[in-house]
């Protein structure tokens, strides 16, 4: 990346921590059409099966054909788990390649087949999202499992623990936490993906009876820095939040439009955990006291650019209500967006697909949606891709500007002209665009309009595609008519040209 834009970027991040406002006031709704919405979907690897059992040549085609049909139904952002086990669904120096992907941890796919790589220029081919997911501290998903030879576990087992039978990095040694930061920085550097993931698994899930144990590290790295037996808990808040804090900082100096997103467990605290009462009225299991994931203190140092709070559960569910979590999340989002994680196929039982969405729209901090698992939505269970494509997704959706990253619109196309060719008539401009410079047009709207009326950019209805190429074929049945189109720019971070382009196009 150019000097000039690690620079300008490096800014941006120190006014995003003290306090930059959004610009989400620029980006409205018209009779309840939403123009701007994360629509995402995650694609898990751990425990398939498919992958290994597949081709390269009968892969691709699988990729496609789900690719196809999540951006029918609306998708914009796919959430792709490329290192499961720190292992990886993409070609790495550092940890071997996925048992869920070849069949056998550290044997490589006919031909390096880079399931990333390829991923990543067909969901952009799309004008989709990808976002690397991976998996922080876990290694193997069963402890019984057979480690490659060159997984970090064979040369340092030393720095990992066996907790429910899987085997984990312990989070307070500091050499496990320069590791994750280097896998991402090869990712980032590497890779043009357009944003770093991670779920819910901090410190794992508690086993009734089962202290973590992590003895050792807290008594070498613990102690030594002052926190006493009772304060064993924030040690391991503090672990994490180191962990967060250096993911951000690696990201942004690789490349500082490319962000940094966290899925948590629904549950922040319990009402009845916290002195202040500040909690939401739930009673499971929390990100804060059990899995030592301190997610508002992230949001609020502004080390995340967005959350995706796992709110699985039913509207009136008895120990964790979607209504309440949801309106809990939306007073705490911060200056960072917030996306509403839902489980498709809960949702889909219980008949509350109208009401939820519905009920997220009431709030105007929540920024859109992501559905697990996006298998569900491949299934079309219980018709909820076709509700998606008719009602919810019915018009396109560009994902809401991250304007406390960057807040500068991108300039306006030049030339926007009308080329008649032998497969018809395409409209045609100029822009600049590079990969090393995200100021810069990354992608265009292409909007249509009748011969008379307003040029309503904030109707997502008028919208005809949306591209990263510059020009697009005019539709044929539109041949008889007077259309005026309009042609926008859109930034990496999401910012669109104000005013877009303008052409009148007659019969």
């Amino acid at each position: 990346m150019h000097l000039k834009y690690k620079y300008v970027f490096i800014i941006s991040l120190c006014c995003l921590m003290t306090g930059c406002s959004t610009t989400r006031d620029l980006y409205t709704s018209r009779g309840g059409k939403t123009k701007r919405a994360f629509r995402g979907a995650w694609i898990q690897t751990v425990f398939q099966e498919e992958y290994r059992k597949m081709t390269p040549a009968a892969l691709k085609l699988e990729l496609v054909r789900r690719l196809d049909t999540l951006q029918a139904c609306g998708i914009n952002a796919v959430i792709f788990q490329v290192r499961p086990e720190a292992d990886a669904f993409y070609k790495s120096a550092i940890e071997p390649w996925s048992r869920f992907y070849t069949g056998r941890q550290g044997v490589a796919p006919e031909g390096d087949f880079d399931v990333m790589k390829f991923l990543i220029a067909a969901c952009h081919k799309r004008n989709m999202e990808f976002h690397a997911w991976l998996n922080p501290y876990r290694a193997a998903a069963s402890a019984n499992m057979e480690f490659a030879g060159s997984h970090l576990y064979r040369t340092c087992p030393e720095r990992f623990v066996r907790y429910n039978n899987q085997i984990l990095f312990d989070p307070g040694i500091p050499e496990n936490r320069r590791h994750i930061c280097r896998v991402v920085r090869d990712i980032v550097s590497r890779y043009d993906v357009d944003a770093i993931h991670m779920d819910d698994y901090f410190y794992p899930y508690p086993v009734a009876g089962a202290p973590f144990p992590d003895d050792k590290s807290f008594h070498r790295y613990g102690l030594t820095k002052g926190y006493t037996e009772e304060m064993r808990g924030e040690w391991r808040r503090e672990n994490v939040n180191t962990l967060v804090r250096e993911l951000k900082q690696a990201i942004v100096l690789e490349k500082p439009w490319v962000r940094f997103g966290i899925s948590p467990f629904g549950i922040y605290r319990n009402r009845k955990s916290t002195p202040d009462g500040s909690g939401s009225e739930t009673n499971g299991l929390q990100n804060y006291d059990d899995l030592y994931a301190d997610i508002l203190y992230w949001i609020e140092e502004g080390w995340i650019d967005y959350t995706i709070p796992q709110i699985y559960w039913e509207i009136g569910h008895q120990a964790a209500d979607y209504a309440v979590l949801t309106k809990w999340w939306s007073r705490h989002t911060g200056k960072g967006h917030l996306y509403i994680g839902q489980d498709v196929a809960r949702t889909m039982k219980a008949g509350q697909l109208t009401e939820k969405m519905a009920f997220a729209r009431r709030f105007p901090r929540i920024d859109g949606h992501c559905f697990w698992p996006a298998n569900e939505l491949l299934w079309n269970n219980t018709g909820v891709a076709d509700s998606l494509k008719r009602h919810y997704h019915r018009y396109p959706a560009l994902i809401p500007p991250y304007a406390a990253m960057h807040r500068k619109r991108p300039a306006e196309v030049k030339g926007l002209r009308v080329e008649r060719t032998a497969e018809g008539r395409r409209l045609s401009w100029e822009a600049g665009q590079s990969a090393e410079d995200p100021e810069l047009a990354a992608y265009f709207v292409v909007y249509r309009f009748g011969k008379r009326g307003r040029l309503d950019l904030d109707d997502p209805a008028h919208i005809l595609a949306v591209t990263r190429a510059t020009s697009y074929a005019l539709p044929a049945e539109g041949e008889k008519e007077t259309f005026r189109y309009v042609v926008t720019a859109v930034d990496r971070f999401h910012n669109e040209s104000k005013k877009g382009r303008k052409i009148k196009v007659k019969p």
